[in-house]
């Protein structure tokens, strides 16, 4: 786990499907200091409830519940929901039926019980890792065409601050003041780029002190 940077774990939300009290609330515990949100729940309905109402990026379910099977509950998010979110399968049994049931659904991992938490750790970091790297590259992309509209060396400064500000929302949070404090650069500089961002569409004004950067105007450039 030390050459792993789990800290990644903190962007993602996490629901967590098992019938046993003491071991839901004991795994959730344990998660709830790596990741952002951890949703603990006894039954399919709780999760379709929390995955209906929440983001959740990824499902960690046992296969054998109280009255249910996990397998048929994440096969019917993927089939009949069409809700396509990366899957890990607890269980305490190692029957090859579950196995190919489990690889037929194409979940991503399948942890025999009793979890191994260095185990589930390292599996979540495998799994989020990658969309990490797209959100990174994808930003990278943003800030090239953002900046290709831009010529003033310190416009560039200030595209690079907004994109490293954007929160999960898209949202960028800051006045000018606070942009130069950081950069330096005259407000009347600073004014003109964000109406120019603003008349492009790429970043709104929304409210007070608050902008959504608005990806799909890019692709329209």
């Amino acid at each position: 786990m030390a050459n792993k940077n789990l800290n990644i774990l903190q962007e993602f939300n996490i629901l967590y499907l098992e019938d046993d009290k003491n071991l839901r609330e004991h795994t959730k515990d344990v998660l709830e200091d790596f990741v952002n949100n951890i949703y603990a729940v006894a039954t399919s309905n709780e999760a379709l409830n929390i995955i209906l109402n929440n983001k959740v990026d990824v499902i960690i379910s046992d296969i054998l519940l109280e009255n249910e099977n996990g397998i048929d509950f994440l096969k019917f998010l993927k089939e009949d929901k069409n809700i396509q979110i990366p899957c890990i399968l607890t269980t305490a049994h190692t029957d090859t039926k579950y196995l190919l049931n489990a690889i037929q659904l194409k979940v991503e991992n399948y942890i025999i019980k009793p979890i191994n938490i260095k185990e589930l750790l390292n599996t979540l970091h495998d799994i989020l890792l990658p969309f990490i790297q797209q959100k990174e590259i994808q930003k990278n992309h943003n800030i090239i065409k953002t900046i290709s509209t831009v010529t003033d060396s310190k416009q560039v400064e200030v595209v690079n601050y907004i994109f490293n500000n954007l929160n999960n929302d898209n949202l960028l949070i800051t006045s000018y003041a606070e942009i130069m404090e950081k950069i330096s650069i005259s407000k009347p500089t600073l004014i003109k780029l964000f109406k120019e961002l603003s008349e492009k569409k790429i970043l709104v004004k929304t409210q007070h002190k608050t902008y959504r950067f608005d990806e799909k105007s890019l692709h329209e450039l």
